[in-house]
């Protein structure tokens, strides 16, 4: 696969993730890696830029005398979703056409 298609992908995945609850760098690595391998290097970046773009909002919760970072999805992360679904239609209208 087109590695900026997948870099693409990478995003949606993770607001997948969290659609319906929040979670965890870690969390979110082992949920995504069930689909696609993904590394904490390559996670940890896409997390800071969903968050940059408000995609996500964060807020700390104690676990174990540790602080733990949870991402939660914003309302706009569920609209990209959304947006993404009607493209991946669009998208499936192609590719049908093509492999027909």
């Amino acid at each position: 696969m087109d590695a900026q298609l997948k870099k693409g992908f990478l995003e949606l995945l993770v607001l997948a993730a969290i659609k319906y609850e929040d979670s965890y760098g870690y969390k979110i690595i082992q949920d995504v890696s069930e689909v696609v391998d993904i590394s904490e290097s390559t996670m940890y970046p896409i997390l800071r830029r969903l968050e940059q773009q408000k995609l996500v909002v964060t807020y700390n919760t104690e676990f174990n005398s540790r602080i733990r970072k949870y991402f939660c999805i914003t309302p706009s992360g569920k609209d990209r979703l959304m947006e993404a679904a009607r493209e991946f239609q669009e998208l499936k209208q192609l590719y049908d056409y093509i492999l027909r």
